[in-house]
């Protein structure tokens, strides 16, 4: 059993040799234990030092990418070099390495096939308030949309299965945390939380320039993802919204031509008859999309099952790397 800890890094030198001293040599039921930081463009050293520290595998991009793309080309890296368990941590040591063996636990026993370190959100001492409702909200908003139980939706502390890590996708420029949820529940996959608490803060998220940027950019990844895969229902309830209003401003139409006609006035309001009718046509018209989406749905899951294979058959005939020394 092979445990790779990946770690996505940019401008980490400061805090990387602490980040790599807590990381755990040995753990039981895993037999090789290898580090792979992911460089994103780094302009302090951050690959040279890792090599020194004796890191065995450095994946460096030649300018910045983002997070996403950092997390992605860990993934695939650490597959490639024959990983059965990979963990994912950050490099600012937010996260203890003395979690890992309770984090890869449940992979062991073969209870779950993803582990998010679940950080308690609502009592995070260096989350402002409204930090600490806007992440909540946002677990409850990613729950809803992934069909899962998730306390802690943007918690970068998880470990995957060999099987889970090769079905993963990730589309977004951004983060790689929710989209990845709503993937996991999309392909029905066990995702088990296990409570941690993280270090103390040593600085401010890169990621989050401000409040409104990551509530924007966020809601805008599950919005995303949660339409790719559930396209039917998003548009048909779209539509639906359309077609009851449409009714409703009908039923004043009518409820005043009825008037009319009983009062012998002139019959008026034409305009609300016009935009009912327009509301319901419109209506139709999302469902209808709502159904061409959910067929291209269809194709894209055979697509990433055919990736997914695809992947699979490439690993499988690729030769093992040399164990680490």
């Amino acid at each position: 059993m092979k445990l790779i800890i990946q770690i996505p890094c940019f401008n980490e030198a400061e805090t990387l040799p602490e980040t790599l001293a807590a990381l755990p040599r040995a753990i039981p039921g895993v037999d090789q234990i290898e580090i792979l930081i992911i460089d994103d463009g780094s302009t302090d050293g951050t690959a040279e030092l890792a090599r020194q520290l004796g890191v065995q595998h450095v994946v460096r991009f030649a300018h910045n990418r983002g997070l996403a793309r950092a997390y992605a080309a860990g993934l695939e890296a650490a597959l490639q070099l024959g990983a059965d368990l990979i963990v994912n941590t950050d490099g600012d040591n937010q996260y203890r390495g003395e979690d890992i063996p309770r984090l890869i636990q449940p992979l062991l026993e073969g209870r779950a096939e993803i582990v998010i370190g679940d950080r308690g959100v609502a009592q995070l001492a260096h989350f402002s308030p409204l930090k600490r409702f806007l992440q909540r909200l946002g677990s409850w908003v990613v729950q809803a949309a992934a069909g899962l139980t998730i306390p802690d939706a943007t918690s970068g502390f998880r470990a995957y299965s060999r099987e889970a890590a090769l079905r993963m996708n990730v589309l977004s420029d951004f983060s790689y945390t929710l989209e990845t949820l709503i993937q996991a529940g999309a392909w029905r996959m066990a995702v088990v939380y296990v409570p941690i608490t993280p270090n103390p803060q040593t600085r401010r998220s890169r990621l989050v320039r401000s409040t409104p940027h990551y509530v924007l950019y966020s809601a805008m990844t599950v919005i995303r993802a949660y339409t790719m895969y559930r396209a039917l229902r998003v548009f048909v309830s779209l539509g639906l919204i359309c077609v009851g209003l449409g009714v409703l401003i009908g039923l004043r139409f009518l409820y005043f031509f009825i008037g009319a006609l009983a009062t012998a006035s002139p019959v008026g309001h034409v305009q609300s008859l016009i935009l009912a009718a327009v509301l319901m046509i419109i209506g139709a018209q999302i469902a209808l999309i709502g159904l061409v989406a959910d067929l291209i749905g269809f194709n894209r899951k055979l697509m990433e099952l055919t990736l997914y294979r695809l992947k699979r058959l490439e690993l499988e005939r690729r030769p093992s790397p040399p164990s680490a020394p």
